[in-house]
């Protein structure tokens, strides 16, 4: 079996030092998100510099930097928070999900 290679972590000291890419092998996303989630992440986009630094850490790429402003897409996104917690403006809060019914 492969294993990853294993390497001891350094704090980054700049934005460009942060690993890029996925750590093992992967396929493509099959399903949307089944609802489990309880907090998504909501961007204010007048607090967001545009550091892209929620785009190099969100671990499902859910970010999506195409256009003028960032935007999560939902339907994989699962609310594990490391977008927000990592925001260093805090343009990222973590809302709570409104309960369908």
């Amino acid at each position: 079996m492969n294993r990853p290679k294993m390497v001891n972590f350094k704090d980054p000291e700049t934005v460009r030092d942060y690993p890029m890419g996925a750590t093992c092998d992967s396929d493509h996303l099959t399903s949307i998100n089944a609802g489990w989630r309880t907090f998504r992440p909501v961007i204010d986009q007048e607090k967001c510099i545009k550091c892209m630094r929620c785009f190099l850490v969100c671990p499902d790429g859910v970010i999506d930097k195409s256009g003028d402003q960032l935007e999560i897409d939902y339907d994989f996104c699962k609310g594990c928070g490391v977008c927000a917690h990592e925001c260093k403006p805090k343009a990222i809060n973590m809302v709570k999900e409104a309960i369908n019914g």
